[in-house]
């Protein structure tokens, strides 16, 4: 048998957990997807699109009306412009733009600076591409970063350096201290910048999402990814997109077309349409904060200690006043003796254990209410 490109790479945490979860009927607060109903105006606008046969392929970048409407939305929430005629791409969800935009410009032998703990998909797509990955711990509890230990890290061989805000899993976001840190480093060092906001749309307690489109150094060498999934509670759509200035994103356009050429058309067609009416966006982040202050208000009595996320619909919490377990052994015990189920961090930690388990509470409200019950009995 031939050597394996991805030797360590086994199923998922998610796919292990979720699918513990079926097996012992819990309640599953671990995989990031929302199980509440999609806004009927969604439906129908695709129902729609599909009686109304478009249901070809699309532009190989997408259809223009939604790239434009992308652009649009940037500009509304950003101030900056992205031309939706070579700067906007539609991708099958953010995590194959994430996977074009490393196959596009890492070669063999490049090195890519990751904060962990990381999103389980950017290290395999970097070693495919034949990269070195550079990992930098996230200073704990706070999950930030330490931007001199960046410095120290770059050298000749680094090429580009990878962020997630609002983070996951710590629902964390970067200042505009980090951002202006992070440009400063980017530019002089002439390096690439991955920035995944797929949860751009989610923040909390007044605080501002800070893409890096809104910097100009960071900018022109940015690819920046997002999802409709996960804006509008449609992750099974898998409808995402990449924005980055012509330059790069003509490189991304070349490994796009050999990955999935484009993507679902009558789906883009009703996201087009749904975008409409911004506040279908804007006011997404009051509507998860009610999830997210319901939920702590729940169990700030229980034995659990937490430090409220400020984006994201992910909440870390931290039991190391109930087991020593290690986190694997104790969310493996949840699922099955006390029925919720929930994931681990230290798998994206290079085993490094801070006693914390990632609970998604986009869910119903009902669930939420369910889920607080069994953790307070901890």
């Amino acid at each position: 048998m031939r050597k394996s490109k991805l030797p360590n790479v086994t199923d998922s945490i998610f796919t292990t957990m979720s699918v513990l979860s079926h097996e012992h009927n819990a309640l599953n607060l671990s995989q990031g997807f929302p199980n509440f109903p999609v806004d009927p105006a969604l439906k129908e606008l695709i129902i729609k699109a599909i009686h109304d046969d478009k249901n070809q392929y699309a532009p190989m970048a997408g259809l223009m009306s939604l790239r434009a409407a992308i652009s649009n939305m940037t500009r509304h929430q950003h101030e900056v412009f992205y031309h939706p005629e070579n700067e906007i791409c539609l991708t099958a969800g953010a995590t194959q733009g994430i996977f074009t935009a490393i196959q596009a410009v890492i070669h063999s032998g490049d090195e890519v600076i990751v904060f962990t703990p990381a999103y389980d998909c950017y290290v395999p797509a970097i070693e495919l591409a034949g990269g070195k990955v550079v990992e930098i711990s996230m200073n704990l509890p706070e999950f930030t970063i330490d931007w001199q230990e960046v410095i120290d890290k770059v050298t000749s061989k680094t090429k580009m350096i990878m962020i997630n805000s609002p983070h996951n899993p710590s629902g964390n976001m970067l200042t505009y201290e980090d951002m202006i840190q992070l440009e400063k480093i980017v530019v002089e060092n002439d390096l690439l910048l991955l920035s995944d906001e797929v949860y751009e749309h989610i923040s909390f307690d007044g605080k501002e999402h800070l893409s890096a489109a809104r910097y100009e150094g960071l900018r022109e060498r940015s690819f920046i990814t997002g999802s409709f999934g996960k804006t509008f509670h449609v992750t099974g759509w898998k409808m995402g997109y990449c924005l980055a200035p012509k330059h790069l994103m003509e490189e991304f356009y070349k490994v796009h077309q050999y990955v999935v050429y484009c993507v679902n058309h009558p789906v883009q067609d009703a996201i087009a349409n749904y975008l409409s009416q911004p506040k279908r966006y804007t006011e997404l982040g009051s509507f998860y904060q009610h999830k997210r202050d319901l939920f702590l208000s729940l169990i700030k009595d229980s034995k659990f200690n937490f430090k409220p996320a400020h984006g994201s619909y992910f909440q870390l919490l931290d039991y190391s006043k109930i087991t020593d377990e290690n986190d694997v052994d104790f969310a493996r015990r949840l699922t099955m003796e006390h029925k919720i189920a929930s994931i681990p961090i230290s798998v994206f930690m290079n085993g490094r254990d801070p006693k914390m388990l990632r609970f998604c509470f986009a869910k119903k409200d009902e669930e939420i209410i369910k889920a607080a019950k069994i953790l307070n009995s901890l």
